[in-house]
């Protein structure tokens, strides 16, 4: 394939091509032969030749995103002599220099957390994403399973392992940025969180990810020995999908509720399922489902195999359907008695074991897809002029930022403490310790997603609620942010646990 050659022009050169028969225009001393292309032009031929023989530098960042201009590369025909550059273009893997778009570790600020372990990290997994995320967002719009190739190429490259966080199954991968499973610990797993919500395909990274990450660890520390051969490769692998099975159309939160019944076959080799599930994420694309079930005396969890009685339907919820949200229904389902993941009628350890790491990720992808909304709004505030000024140069917007960057840096810093404690807690101590700090954190950046959304759309206005075009990002998290404030654990359920678990440690004594 011939790489084509670009020229470079005479300033002057540009006004003599300006009509329809014969278009350029430049855009930051980029110069582009639109003359075929006016024609095409989604908004009509009229914007172009508007601007035929001129710059449009102003006019193409009012309407569109920077990436517009990759797509379209192949009309560029050379660069104006001598011209200096006044835009940044963005480089896959990059960090952003736009104000508290990163964490202030990554933007130049010291930090006690953070060693260049975290940094080679972040590099390569931002760049692997960077790579997939048109790919991404294209199964996010159409709806379709996360493809094979795809999830087994993150699965080799040891992408999908590290969402279990530090342990000893990273022993078997390689881990991005040539980080040594023994360094690996959870500001690691942290970055990686935040990238994938960077990818602005909830639907898509819930059907690739949410699943697995709430699911496996149910194997992994209740299965035996055989059944953790058997699953945690293949999943970890992407070569199979898994979907944690709780709740149903009949309960949520009230788990004691569930009506979903394992009983023992007379042989005793099986316990015989029925009932159903709804809303679980990944559930229609899963070839495994970890599901709690009633028993004889209180609730289990079985992991049961996609086989004869399982059913799953697709959901269609606020995001795509790409996340692969499903009703399950299990009729008559066997199920060997080896599946059984921890003690029979002790199925609640299993349930609240992982809750923790849940809420925790949850949170990581929260506080990044804020920066993402101050990101945009930022950049939008300084390029968006109305009545002769820029947005940024009206006291109202600038209130606007100062609030949502107070906000979210405020939440990030805890969730930074309550990642510190991860590292140096062992599982006992963290659920003595950090069930209530994570309940109360993951409450509070679901308020921060409501502000930072509302505030996000009075900046962008209509393009807001558009799902294409400058506001794409705006629209996606003001119209799916409310998963977070559900998901793993309803807002006011998250606030009475977390004082319920301050009251534990109330002195008995304290007085005013």
């Amino acid at each position: 394939m011939t790489t084509k050659q670009l020229k470079t022009f005479a300033a002057d050169e540009i006004s003599k091509h300006a009509s329809a028969d014969d278009l350029w225009i430049t855009i930051d001393g980029s110069v582009y032969d639109l003359t075929r292309f006016a024609d095409m032009h989604p908004g009509g031929a009229g914007p172009i030749i508007e601007y035929a023989g001129k710059d449009a530098t102003e006019a193409f960042y009012g309407l569109h995103r920077q990436e517009i201009l990759a797509k379209y590369n192949r009309y560029k025909i050379g660069t104006i002599e001598g011209f200096q550059t006044q835009i940044d273009w963005y480089e896959p893997g990059a960090n952003s220099t736009v104000p508290y778009a990163e964490v202030s570790a990554f933007q130049g600020f010291k930090s006690p957390y953070y060693t260049e372990s975290h940094f080679k990290f972040k590099t390569a997994i931002r760049t692997v994403l960077d790579g997939i995320a048109d790919e991404a967002r294209s199964y996010e719009d159409s709806g379709e399973r996360p493809p094979d190739a795809l999830v087994q190429k993150l699965g080799a490259a040891g992408i999908l392992a590290v969402n279990m966080g530090p342990g000893p199954w990273l022993n078997d991968y390689p881990i991005p940025g040539g980080v040594s499973p023994q360094e690996f610990d959870y500001f690691h797993e942290l970055i990686l969180h935040a990238e994938f919500a960077r990818m602005n395909a909830p639907g898509f990274v819930s059907g690739l990810l949410g699943g697995m990450i709430i699911s496996v660890p149910t194997v992994l520390n209740f299965g035996s020995p055989a059944l953790k051969a058997k699953i945690v490769p293949a999943v970890l692998s992407g070569k199979k999908r898994m979907a944690l099975a709780i709740t149903e159309p009949y309960t949520g939160s009230d788990v004691a509720s569930i009506k979903t019944t394992a009983v023992k076959s007379p042989c005793g080799k099986f316990y015989i399922v029925n009932g159903v599930k709804k809303w679980i994420t990944t559930g229609h694309w899963a070839d495994y489902f970890s599901t709690a079930v009633k028993t004889e005396r209180g609730i289990s969890m079985l992991l049961i195999e996609r086989s004869e009685g399982v059913e799953t339907k697709i959901i269609k919820t606020s995001y795509s359907t790409s996340a692969g949200t499903a009703y399950v229904s299990f009729e008559n389902v066997k199920v060997p008695v080896e599946n059984l993941l921890g003690k029979e009628n002790k199925g609640f350890r299993v349930i609240l074991s992982n809750f923790n790491h849940e809420r925790w990720t949850m949170i990581a992808g929260a506080t990044m897809g804020a920066r993402c909304a101050i990101e945009d709004c930022f950049k939008w505030a300084n390029q968006r002029k109305v009545f002769g000024k820029r947005l940024i140069d009206q006291p109202v917007i600038r209130n606007k930022l100062a609030k949502m960057v107070s906000e979210v840096e405020s939440i990030h810093n805890w969730l930074e403490n309550i990642t510190y404690q991860m590292n140096y807690m062992d599982y006992n101590e963290q659920a003595d310790k950090l069930a209530g700090p994570i309940a109360l954190c993951k409450y509070q950046v679901t308020r921060v997603l409501h502000n930072i959304a509302d505030d996000a759309c009075q900046i962008f206005g209509g393009r807001a609620i558009t799902k294409t075009g400058l506001g794409r990002r705006i629209e996606t998290m003001q119209r799916t942010y409310k998963f977070t404030a559900i998901l793993g654990g309803a807002e006011e359920i998250m606030a009475d646990l977390g004082i319920r678990q301050a009251m534990r440690k109330f002195p008995a004594g304290a007085r005013l």
